[in-house]
C-alpha cells in the first residue's frame, strides 16, 4: 500500500479550467462572491457553485456566508504558494487580445500573490533587500526561508515595519516564493505581508480596483530608488 499522501485529489480538484480561474482570481488574498468567480470563469451560476462546494470540500477553499450570499477565499498562505508554484512551470498563456497582452503585462509588472508582492516589483525588492544585507540566502536545514540580518532587523523597524508572531505561531516570517512571471523568487511571510501594509500606508503602491495588478505610484518610485536602490 502507498504510504504517501494522496496527492490526486488535491490535483484533480485544480485540474478544471473553471475550479483554475477561481483559485487564480482569489490569489490575492480577497473573498468574493460566487457570481463575480462565475462570471470570471464564464460558467453558470449553478456551475460555478457546484465548482466552488468541490474545492471547499477538498480544502482548498473557504466560504463564509453573509446575508444570502456566500464569499469565497483560498483557505490559506499555502494553496496560494502552491498555486503560484504550479504557475511557474506552466507553459505560457497563448494571448489572443490586447485586452490580454495588456492584462499580462500589468500583473507581470507587478501584483499581489495572496498578501504580499510579485512580479518584476516583487523580485526587485527582494533582490534589493538580499543585496543591502538585510536579509540572507538560507543555509543548510533552513531550506526555504531568507534570515533577517542584525542590519537587516534595525532597517525593517526604522522604515516603520514591526511584525511580532503569536506564540504557537507556524507562519514563516521570510519565506522564498518562486515568481511565476519573473522565474525568480519574491519574498512572502510575516515580511512580506508587512512590507505591502508599509507601502500602501506610504501611498508608494495602489491596488488596482477589482485586479490583482498594482500601480507602482511616483512618490513609490523615488521612495525604493532612495532607500534600496531599486529602478523600475
Amino acid at each position: 500500500m502507498n504510504a504517501y499522501p494522496n496527492i490526486t485529489i488535491i490535483a484533480s480538484l485544480i485540474a478544471d479550467t473553471s475550479r483554475s480561474v477561481f483559485l487564480s482570481a482569489l490569489l490575492d488574498g480577497r473573498a468574493l462572491p460566487a457570481g463575480e468567480l462565475a462570471y470570471m470563469a464564464g460558467v453558470s451560476p449553478q456551475t460555478a457553485s457546484n465548482h466552488l462546494a468541490k474545492l471547499v470540500a477538498g480544502g482548498l477553499l473557504e466560504v463564509e456566508q453573509q446575508g444570502r450570499h456566500r464569499y469565497y477565499r483560498l483557505a490559506g498562505q499555502e494553496i496560494a504558494d502552491l498555486i503560484e508554484k504550479m504557475a511557474s512551470i506552466a507553459p505560457p498563456v497563448q494571448i489572443r487580445s490586447l485586452r490580454q497582452s495588456n492584462q499580462l503585462r500589468q500583473l507581470s509588472y507587478a501584483r499581489t500573490c495572496y498578501n504580499h508582492l510579485a512580479g518584476r516589483l516583487g523580485t526587485s525588492l527582494c533582490e534589493a533587500l538580499l543585496k543591502k544585507g538585510y536579509l540572507v540566502e538560507p543555509k543548510g536545514e533552513q531550506g526555504k526561508d531568507y534570515l533577517i540580518t542584525e542590519k537587516g532587523s534595525q532597517w525593517f523597524n526604522e522604515f516603520g515595519i514591526k511584525f511580532q508572531l503569536k506564540n504557537g505561531s507556524r507562519r514563516a516570517i521570510a519565506r522564498k516564493c518562486l515568481d511565476w512571471s519573473e522565474r525568480r523568487y519574491h519574498l512572502s511571510g510575516v515580511l512580506g505581508e508587512q512590507f505591502v501594509y508599509r507601502l500602501l500606508e506610504l501611498n508608494w503602491i495602489r491596488q488596482k480596483a477589482g485586479s490583482r495588478s498594482v500601480e507602482l505610484t511616483e512618490a513609490g518610485k523615488s521612495g525604493l530608488h532612495e532607500v534600496l536602490d531599486i529602478s523600475l
